[in-house]
Protein backbone atom coordinates (compact mmCIF):
# COMPACT_ATOMS: atom_id res chain seq x y z
CA UNK A 1 0.00 0.00 0.00
CA UNK A 2 1.31 3.47 -0.94
CA UNK A 3 -0.15 6.59 -0.02
CA UNK A 4 1.48 9.88 0.84
CA UNK A 5 -1.30 10.66 3.26
CA UNK A 6 -1.09 7.75 5.12
CA UNK A 7 -0.55 8.22 9.26
CA UNK A 8 0.80 5.80 11.97
CA UNK A 9 -0.45 6.85 15.10
CA UNK A 10 -0.19 5.81 18.51
CA UNK A 11 -2.86 5.29 21.43
CA UNK A 12 -2.61 8.84 22.79
CA UNK A 13 -3.43 10.30 19.77
CA UNK A 14 -0.86 12.75 20.11
CA UNK A 15 1.63 11.58 17.71
CA UNK A 16 0.97 11.21 14.07
CA UNK A 17 3.29 10.29 12.12
CA UNK A 18 3.18 10.55 8.02
CA UNK A 19 5.07 7.46 6.55
CA UNK A 20 5.69 6.17 2.54
CA UNK A 21 3.99 2.78 2.84
CA UNK A 22 2.22 0.55 5.06
CA UNK A 23 3.03 -3.34 4.94
CA UNK A 24 1.49 -5.83 6.45
CA UNK A 25 3.50 -9.32 6.47
CA UNK A 26 2.51 -12.81 7.66
CA UNK A 27 6.02 -14.22 7.80
CA UNK A 28 9.75 -13.84 7.98
CA UNK A 29 9.96 -14.28 3.85
CA UNK A 30 7.59 -11.44 3.88
CA UNK A 31 9.93 -9.15 6.32
CA UNK A 32 12.83 -9.70 4.16
CA UNK A 33 11.35 -9.17 1.22
CA UNK A 34 9.97 -5.83 2.53
CA UNK A 35 13.02 -5.11 3.66
CA UNK A 36 14.77 -6.27 0.37
CA UNK A 37 12.48 -4.33 -1.51
CA UNK A 38 13.07 -0.56 -0.29
CA UNK A 39 16.48 1.04 0.31
CA UNK A 40 14.87 3.94 2.47
CA UNK A 41 13.56 4.05 6.19
CA UNK A 42 11.95 1.25 7.97
CA UNK A 43 10.05 1.44 10.98
CA UNK A 44 8.26 -1.38 12.96
CA UNK A 45 5.01 -1.19 15.00
CA UNK A 46 2.73 -3.84 16.70
CA UNK A 47 -0.09 -2.83 19.22
CA UNK A 48 1.04 1.04 18.92
CA UNK A 49 0.78 1.46 22.80
CA UNK A 50 4.26 3.24 22.85
CA UNK A 51 3.31 6.48 23.17
CA UNK A 52 6.05 8.94 21.77
CA UNK A 53 6.19 8.02 17.70
CA UNK A 54 8.49 4.92 18.42
CA UNK A 55 6.85 2.89 15.71
CA UNK A 56 6.90 5.66 13.11
CA UNK A 57 9.66 7.77 11.51
CA UNK A 58 8.70 10.37 8.59
CA UNK A 59 8.79 8.99 4.90
CA UNK A 60 9.29 5.23 6.24
CA UNK A 61 8.35 1.79 4.97
CA UNK A 62 6.30 1.09 8.01
CA UNK A 63 6.00 -2.97 9.23
CA UNK A 64 2.96 -3.79 10.91
CA UNK A 65 3.62 -6.73 12.70
CA UNK A 66 -0.07 -7.44 13.67
CA UNK A 67 -0.65 -10.38 11.21
CA UNK A 68 2.64 -12.19 12.46
CA UNK A 69 0.63 -13.66 14.81
CA UNK A 70 1.10 -17.50 15.21
CA UNK A 71 2.44 -19.80 17.50
CA UNK A 72 4.81 -22.02 15.86
CA UNK A 73 6.12 -24.65 18.74
CA UNK A 74 4.96 -25.74 22.10
CA UNK A 75 6.23 -27.60 24.83
CA UNK A 76 4.10 -27.69 27.89
CA UNK A 77 6.56 -30.10 29.35
CA UNK A 78 9.42 -27.84 29.16
CA UNK A 79 7.16 -24.67 30.03
CA UNK A 80 8.01 -22.85 26.67
CA UNK A 81 6.40 -21.30 23.30
CA UNK A 82 7.88 -20.15 20.16
CA UNK A 83 5.35 -17.21 18.42
CA UNK A 84 5.67 -14.93 15.78
CA UNK A 85 6.56 -11.53 17.16
CA UNK A 86 3.13 -9.80 16.22
CA UNK A 87 0.95 -11.89 18.49
CA UNK A 88 -0.77 -10.66 21.34
CA UNK A 89 0.07 -11.62 24.48
CA UNK A 90 -4.07 -12.78 25.12
CA UNK A 91 -3.35 -14.57 22.18
CA UNK A 92 -0.80 -16.32 24.23
CA UNK A 93 -2.59 -16.76 27.12
CA UNK A 94 -5.71 -18.40 25.43
CA UNK A 95 -3.55 -21.22 23.91
CA UNK A 96 -1.60 -22.04 27.00
CA UNK A 97 -4.34 -21.72 29.66
CA UNK A 98 -6.22 -25.02 29.06
CA UNK A 99 -2.48 -26.56 29.85
CA UNK A 100 -2.51 -24.66 33.13
CA UNK A 101 0.92 -22.57 32.56
CA UNK A 102 0.95 -18.67 32.27
CA UNK A 103 3.38 -16.35 30.87
CA UNK A 104 6.53 -15.69 33.08
CA UNK A 105 6.80 -11.82 32.71
CA UNK A 106 4.45 -9.55 30.46
CA UNK A 107 3.16 -5.92 31.24
CA UNK A 108 -0.32 -5.43 33.12
CA UNK A 109 -2.62 -5.35 29.92
CA UNK A 110 -2.19 -8.14 27.85
CA UNK A 111 -3.07 -6.32 23.85
CA UNK A 112 0.51 -5.79 24.04
CA UNK A 113 2.62 -7.68 20.71
CA UNK A 114 5.52 -9.70 21.99
CA UNK A 115 7.74 -8.61 19.70
CA UNK A 116 6.72 -4.84 20.77
CA UNK A 117 7.01 -5.93 24.39
CA UNK A 118 10.91 -7.32 23.22
CA UNK A 119 11.86 -3.63 22.26
CA UNK A 120 10.87 -2.04 25.06
CA UNK A 121 11.64 -4.41 27.38
CA UNK A 122 8.76 -4.09 29.05
CA UNK A 123 8.11 -5.40 32.90
CA UNK A 124 4.78 -5.79 35.21
CA UNK A 125 3.77 -6.91 38.80
CA UNK A 126 5.49 -9.73 38.90
CA UNK A 127 7.62 -10.23 42.07
CA UNK A 128 11.24 -12.18 42.11
CA UNK A 129 11.35 -11.32 38.59
CA UNK A 130 11.95 -7.85 36.67
CA UNK A 131 12.03 -6.68 33.01
CA UNK A 132 10.67 -9.51 30.49
CA UNK A 133 14.15 -10.24 29.53
CA UNK A 134 14.72 -12.33 31.60
CA UNK A 135 11.91 -14.76 30.14
CA UNK A 136 13.02 -14.90 26.87
CA UNK A 137 15.15 -17.61 25.56
CA UNK A 138 15.81 -17.18 21.73
CA UNK A 139 14.58 -14.77 19.21
CA UNK A 140 14.88 -14.68 15.37
CA UNK A 141 16.06 -10.73 13.68
CA UNK A 142 15.73 -9.68 10.19
CA UNK A 143 18.42 -7.24 9.64
CA UNK A 144 19.38 -4.49 7.69
CA UNK A 145 21.25 -6.66 4.94
CA UNK A 146 17.94 -8.81 4.79
CA UNK A 147 20.18 -11.68 6.59
CA UNK A 148 17.84 -13.41 9.27
CA UNK A 149 19.76 -14.23 12.15
CA UNK A 150 18.90 -16.51 15.33
CA UNK A 151 19.35 -14.65 18.61
CA UNK A 152 20.59 -16.08 22.45
CA UNK A 153 21.63 -14.68 25.41
CA UNK A 154 24.74 -17.41 25.25
CA UNK A 155 25.42 -17.74 21.46
CA UNK A 156 25.35 -13.92 20.60
CA UNK A 157 25.21 -12.19 23.37
CA UNK A 158 26.33 -8.56 22.36
CA UNK A 159 23.33 -9.14 19.77
CA UNK A 160 20.41 -10.43 22.28
CA UNK A 161 21.07 -7.98 25.11
CA UNK A 162 21.03 -4.78 22.47
CA UNK A 163 18.20 -5.59 20.84
CA UNK A 164 16.09 -6.11 23.77
CA UNK A 165 15.36 -2.78 24.70
CA UNK A 166 17.07 -1.70 21.48
CA UNK A 167 13.34 -0.12 19.70
CA UNK A 168 13.75 -1.35 16.91
CA UNK A 169 16.91 0.21 16.17
CA UNK A 170 18.74 -2.86 15.43
CA UNK A 171 16.19 -5.14 13.29
CA UNK A 172 13.19 -6.57 12.75
CA UNK A 173 12.22 -8.86 15.70
CA UNK A 174 10.15 -11.74 13.93
CA UNK A 175 9.66 -14.96 15.99
CA UNK A 176 10.45 -15.27 20.11
CA UNK A 177 10.39 -18.19 22.40
CA UNK A 178 9.55 -17.38 25.75
CA UNK A 179 9.88 -19.14 29.17
CA UNK A 180 6.44 -19.92 30.90
CA UNK A 181 5.40 -20.34 34.31
CA UNK A 182 2.60 -22.08 36.06
CA UNK A 183 -0.86 -21.09 36.36
CA UNK A 184 -1.77 -20.98 40.04
CA UNK A 185 -4.02 -19.13 42.14
CA UNK A 186 -3.55 -15.94 43.79
CA UNK A 187 -5.14 -14.42 46.78
CA UNK A 188 -5.61 -10.46 46.95
CA UNK A 189 -3.89 -8.72 49.96
CA UNK A 190 -4.54 -5.05 50.29
CA UNK A 191 -3.44 -2.18 52.73
CA UNK A 192 -3.67 1.14 53.18
CA UNK A 193 -0.69 3.31 54.64
CA UNK A 194 1.53 6.40 54.83
CA UNK A 195 4.19 6.26 51.76
CA UNK A 196 6.27 7.14 54.65
CA UNK A 197 6.40 3.09 55.89
CA UNK A 198 5.65 1.61 52.36
CA UNK A 199 9.52 0.97 52.17
CA UNK A 200 9.71 -1.04 55.26
CA UNK A 201 6.23 -2.73 54.47
CA UNK A 202 7.33 -4.09 51.38
CA UNK A 203 11.08 -5.00 52.78
CA UNK A 204 8.96 -7.01 55.50
CA UNK A 205 5.91 -8.42 54.28
CA UNK A 206 6.60 -8.69 50.21
CA UNK A 207 10.02 -8.63 48.86
CA UNK A 208 11.02 -11.85 50.32
CA UNK A 209 8.13 -13.79 50.53
CA UNK A 210 8.08 -16.89 48.18
CA UNK A 211 4.25 -16.52 47.76
CA UNK A 212 4.49 -12.86 46.33
CA UNK A 213 3.38 -13.47 42.55
CA UNK A 214 2.04 -9.85 41.77
CA UNK A 215 2.35 -6.57 43.91
CA UNK A 216 2.23 -2.51 43.48
CA UNK A 217 1.37 0.36 45.46
CA UNK A 218 -0.59 2.87 44.50
CA UNK A 219 0.32 6.52 45.51
CA UNK A 220 -2.80 8.38 45.91
CA UNK A 221 -3.23 11.83 44.04
CA UNK A 222 -2.80 14.74 44.50
CA UNK A 223 -0.79 14.64 47.96
CA UNK A 224 1.07 11.49 47.41
CA UNK A 225 1.55 10.68 51.16
CA UNK A 226 -0.70 7.81 51.16
CA UNK A 227 -0.11 4.43 49.44
CA UNK A 228 -2.30 1.31 49.02
CA UNK A 229 -0.03 -1.98 49.17
CA UNK A 230 -1.79 -4.60 46.52
CA UNK A 231 -0.21 -7.65 46.91
CA UNK A 232 -1.61 -11.17 44.77
CA UNK A 233 -0.27 -14.30 46.68
CA UNK A 234 -0.14 -18.08 45.85
CA UNK A 235 -3.09 -19.61 47.63
CA UNK A 236 -5.19 -22.80 47.68
CA UNK A 237 -8.19 -21.24 48.62
CA UNK A 238 -10.92 -21.46 46.36
CA UNK A 239 -11.49 -18.67 43.50
CA UNK A 240 -13.77 -16.44 43.68
CA UNK A 241 -13.69 -15.44 40.20
CA UNK A 242 -15.11 -18.45 37.50
CA UNK A 243 -13.34 -17.31 34.73
CA UNK A 244 -9.93 -17.95 33.87
CA UNK A 245 -9.68 -15.10 31.39
CA UNK A 246 -10.78 -11.50 30.65
CA UNK A 247 -12.47 -11.98 27.44
CA UNK A 248 -11.33 -8.94 26.05
CA UNK A 249 -14.45 -6.43 23.93
CA UNK A 250 -16.41 -5.91 26.77
CA UNK A 251 -17.79 -2.02 27.19
CA UNK A 252 -15.85 -1.19 30.56
CA UNK A 253 -18.57 1.49 31.03
CA UNK A 254 -18.01 1.95 34.52
CA UNK A 255 -14.96 1.72 34.56
CA UNK A 256 -14.08 4.43 31.77
CA UNK A 257 -17.09 6.10 34.17
CA UNK A 258 -14.48 6.32 37.36
CA UNK A 259 -11.36 7.61 35.03
CA UNK A 260 -13.70 10.35 33.78
CA UNK A 261 -15.10 11.44 37.67
CA UNK A 262 -11.68 11.01 38.70
CA UNK A 263 -9.69 13.39 36.80
CA UNK A 264 -12.93 15.70 35.90
CA UNK A 265 -15.62 16.00 38.83
CA UNK A 266 -15.09 18.31 42.01
CA UNK A 267 -13.42 16.09 45.25
CA UNK A 268 -13.12 13.27 42.10
CA UNK A 269 -9.50 12.29 43.74
CA UNK A 270 -10.82 12.13 47.28
CA UNK A 271 -14.14 10.25 45.80
CA UNK A 272 -11.37 7.39 44.25
CA UNK A 273 -9.31 7.43 47.36
CA UNK A 274 -12.40 7.16 50.32
CA UNK A 275 -15.44 5.95 48.41
CA UNK A 276 -14.56 3.81 45.05
CA UNK A 277 -11.31 2.36 46.76
CA UNK A 278 -12.99 1.02 49.65
CA UNK A 279 -15.33 -0.38 47.92
CA UNK A 280 -12.93 -2.37 45.31
CA UNK A 281 -10.68 -3.41 47.39
CA UNK A 282 -13.80 -4.35 50.77
CA UNK A 283 -14.51 -7.78 48.71
CA UNK A 284 -11.85 -10.88 48.95
CA UNK A 285 -10.73 -11.69 45.98
CA UNK A 286 -9.29 -14.79 44.86
CA UNK A 287 -8.12 -15.45 40.95
CA UNK A 288 -6.67 -17.73 38.49
CA UNK A 289 -2.82 -15.56 37.46
CA UNK A 290 -3.79 -15.65 34.11
CA UNK A 291 -7.07 -14.05 35.11
CA UNK A 292 -4.73 -11.30 36.86
CA UNK A 293 -2.57 -10.82 33.97
CA UNK A 294 -4.96 -10.22 31.40
CA UNK A 295 -6.59 -7.17 31.76
CA UNK A 296 -7.66 -5.11 28.34
CA UNK A 297 -6.28 -2.03 28.05
CA UNK A 298 -9.82 -1.00 26.31
CA UNK A 299 -10.93 -0.17 29.97
CA UNK A 300 -8.84 2.81 29.91
CA UNK A 301 -9.94 3.96 26.89
CA UNK A 302 -11.50 7.79 26.84
CA UNK A 303 -15.25 8.23 25.06
CA UNK A 304 -12.81 10.59 22.75
CA UNK A 305 -9.45 11.74 22.84
CA UNK A 306 -9.97 15.08 20.83
CA UNK A 307 -9.74 17.30 23.35
CA UNK A 308 -7.80 15.83 25.92
CA UNK A 309 -6.03 12.25 26.57
CA UNK A 310 -4.44 9.84 28.79
CA UNK A 311 -0.76 9.30 29.12
CA UNK A 312 1.55 7.37 30.80
CA UNK A 313 4.88 8.00 32.06
CA UNK A 314 7.42 5.93 33.99
CA UNK A 315 10.74 6.62 36.23
CA UNK A 316 12.84 4.04 37.87
CA UNK A 317 14.87 4.54 41.21
CA UNK A 318 17.17 2.39 43.60
CA UNK A 319 14.57 0.88 46.37
CA UNK A 320 16.81 2.41 48.46
CA UNK A 321 16.29 5.72 47.19
CA UNK A 322 12.39 5.42 47.30
CA UNK A 323 11.98 7.99 50.42
CA UNK A 324 14.22 10.23 48.94
CA UNK A 325 12.28 10.07 45.27
CA UNK A 326 8.53 10.31 46.07
CA UNK A 327 8.83 13.94 48.13
CA UNK A 328 10.17 14.90 44.57
CA UNK A 329 7.78 13.08 42.50
CA UNK A 330 5.09 14.84 44.66
CA UNK A 331 6.19 18.67 44.59
CA UNK A 332 6.80 18.59 41.20
CA UNK A 333 3.17 17.15 40.14
CA UNK A 334 1.49 19.53 42.46
CA UNK A 335 3.02 22.31 41.20
CA UNK A 336 2.49 21.85 37.79
CA UNK A 337 -0.97 20.54 39.24
CA UNK A 338 -0.96 17.28 37.20
CA UNK A 339 -4.31 15.76 36.60
CA UNK A 340 -2.46 12.44 37.63
CA UNK A 341 -4.87 9.56 38.02
CA UNK A 342 -2.60 7.16 39.76
CA UNK A 343 0.87 6.57 40.34
CA UNK A 344 1.81 2.97 40.61
CA UNK A 345 4.81 1.56 42.34
CA UNK A 346 6.23 -1.93 41.07
CA UNK A 347 9.09 -3.80 42.34
CA UNK A 348 12.03 -5.28 39.73
CA UNK A 349 15.05 -7.25 39.82
CA UNK A 350 18.24 -6.60 38.31
CA UNK A 351 18.21 -6.31 34.27
CA UNK A 352 20.84 -9.49 33.45
CA UNK A 353 22.62 -7.45 30.86
CA UNK A 354 20.56 -5.51 28.38
CA UNK A 355 22.73 -2.58 27.18
CA UNK A 356 19.69 0.40 27.44
CA UNK A 357 18.93 -1.42 30.77
CA UNK A 358 16.69 0.50 33.49
CA UNK A 359 16.99 -1.95 36.11
CA UNK A 360 20.46 -1.94 37.16
CA UNK A 361 19.99 -3.06 40.63
CA UNK A 362 16.90 -3.80 42.82
CA UNK A 363 14.25 -1.20 41.11
CA UNK A 364 11.53 0.28 41.69
CA UNK A 365 9.18 1.90 39.04
CA UNK A 366 7.12 4.76 39.58
CA UNK A 367 3.93 4.37 36.29
CA UNK A 368 2.45 7.58 36.38
CA UNK A 369 -0.66 7.81 34.74
CA UNK A 370 -2.62 10.89 34.00
CA UNK A 371 -4.79 13.53 31.84
CA UNK A 372 -3.44 15.99 29.35
CA UNK A 373 -5.15 18.24 27.07
CA UNK A 374 -4.59 18.18 23.03
CA UNK A 375 -3.43 21.76 22.03
CA UNK A 376 -0.13 22.82 21.97
CA UNK A 377 0.36 24.71 24.72
CA UNK A 378 -0.73 21.54 26.79
CA UNK A 379 1.63 19.42 25.43
CA UNK A 380 4.42 21.94 25.83
CA UNK A 381 3.95 22.22 29.54
CA UNK A 382 3.91 18.66 29.42
CA UNK A 383 7.20 18.48 28.35
CA UNK A 384 8.64 20.94 31.56
CA UNK A 385 7.13 19.05 34.06
CA UNK A 386 8.27 15.67 32.13
CA UNK A 387 11.88 17.61 32.09
CA UNK A 388 11.79 18.31 36.17
CA UNK A 389 11.26 14.75 36.75
CA UNK A 390 13.66 12.88 34.53
CA UNK A 391 16.04 15.44 36.32
CA UNK A 392 14.30 14.30 39.90
CA UNK A 393 14.62 10.93 38.99
CA UNK A 394 18.47 11.12 37.75
CA UNK A 395 19.46 13.05 41.11
CA UNK A 396 18.68 9.69 42.97
CA UNK A 397 20.74 7.31 40.78
CA UNK A 398 17.21 6.03 38.17
CA UNK A 399 16.38 7.04 34.97
CA UNK A 400 13.12 7.24 32.98
CA UNK A 401 11.40 4.85 30.50
CA UNK A 402 11.99 5.61 26.61
CA UNK A 403 7.88 4.40 25.31
CA UNK A 404 6.62 7.20 25.93
CA UNK A 405 6.56 11.18 24.83
CA UNK A 406 10.80 12.23 23.70
CA UNK A 407 10.43 15.27 25.94
CA UNK A 408 14.14 14.39 27.24
CA UNK A 409 16.80 16.82 26.11
CA UNK A 410 19.83 14.61 24.75
CA UNK A 411 21.75 15.42 28.14
CA UNK A 412 19.11 14.05 29.92
CA UNK A 413 18.31 11.09 27.54
CA UNK A 414 22.32 10.12 28.05
CA UNK A 415 22.98 10.71 31.44
CA UNK A 416 19.63 8.59 32.21
CA UNK A 417 21.14 6.02 29.73
CA UNK A 418 24.81 6.10 29.80
CA UNK A 419 25.44 3.02 28.14
CA UNK A 420 23.69 4.66 25.01
CA UNK A 421 26.44 5.17 23.06
CA UNK A 422 27.40 1.81 22.85
CA UNK A 423 24.43 0.45 21.33
CA UNK A 424 25.04 3.34 18.51
CA UNK A 425 28.15 2.28 18.10
CA UNK A 426 26.66 -1.26 17.19
CA UNK A 427 23.89 0.04 15.12
CA UNK A 428 26.86 1.83 13.07
CA UNK A 429 28.12 -1.31 12.42
CA UNK A 430 25.21 -3.41 11.74
CA UNK A 431 22.98 -0.63 10.08
CA UNK A 432 25.33 2.04 8.72
CA UNK A 433 22.54 3.43 6.34
CA UNK A 434 20.49 4.07 8.96
CA UNK A 435 17.70 1.97 7.90
CA UNK A 436 15.90 1.21 10.97
CA UNK A 437 14.59 3.94 12.52
CA UNK A 438 11.73 5.97 14.19
CA UNK A 439 10.94 9.28 16.03
CA UNK A 440 12.94 8.03 19.29
CA UNK A 441 16.41 7.12 16.90
CA UNK A 442 15.72 10.12 14.90
CA UNK A 443 15.73 12.50 17.64
CA UNK A 444 18.57 11.00 19.47
CA UNK A 445 20.35 8.67 17.04
CA UNK A 446 20.26 10.39 13.85
CA UNK A 447 21.85 13.94 14.79
CA UNK A 448 24.90 12.21 15.72
CA UNK A 449 25.49 10.68 12.24
CA UNK A 450 28.53 12.15 10.74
Amino acid sequence: MQNENLIVNDVTGLNPVSVWAINKPHSVADVVDAVARTHGPVSVGGGHFSMGGQTASPGSLHLDMREMNQVILFSPMEKTIRVQAGIRWCDIQRFIDPHDLSIKIMQTYANFTVGGSLSVNVHGRYMGLGPVIMSVRWFKLVMADGAVVEVAPDSSSELFYSVIGGYGGLGVIVEVELALAENVKVKRLAKKMSVKDYLEHFRDKVRHSPDAIFHNADLYPPQYVRARSVTWMRTDDAVTEPRRLHQGGAGYALERYFVWAITETPLGKWRREYLIDPLLYWRRKVHWRNFEASYDAAELEPASRTRSTYVLQEYFVPVEKFDEFVPKLAEILQRFRVNALNVSVRHAQADPGAVMAWARGDTFAFVLYYKQRTRDNAKNRVAVWTRELIDAAVSVGGCYYLPYQPHATPEQFHAAYPRAKELFAIKRQLDPAFRFRNVLWDKYYAPNLS
